[in-house]
């Protein structure tokens, strides 16, 4: 019997890439990683379409000032701020 030793891809699946998006948005990525994550956007159909929506929520949420929020709304966020401090100590 012949067995074949299965050596692992150098390619990137979604999974990874999605995990990537905030860190290649940000810059943050090493230049080997950049590397590797374009070429995954370049071979896949749907990461691209993520990332362009990932961008997409940057700007709109980079435009909503406070004026923008209900009272509500802003009540929730304070609260949920609040909640994340506390979890922090």
């Amino acid at each position: 019997m012949i067995r074949l030793k299965l050596r692992p891809r150098p390619g990137m699946v979604c999974r990874q890439a999605v995990e990537l998006v905030m860190d290649y948005v940000d810059g943050a990525l090493s230049s080997a990683q950049r590397l590797r994550f374009e070429r995954h956007l370049t071979a896949c159909l749907d990461c691209p379409e993520y990332l362009a929506q990932t961008r997409a929520v940057i700007t709109l949420a980079g435009s909503i000032t406070p004026d923008d929020l209900t009272p509500r709304m802003r009540s929730e966020l304070t609260g949920l701020y609040r909640r994340w401090l506390s979890d922090k100590s």
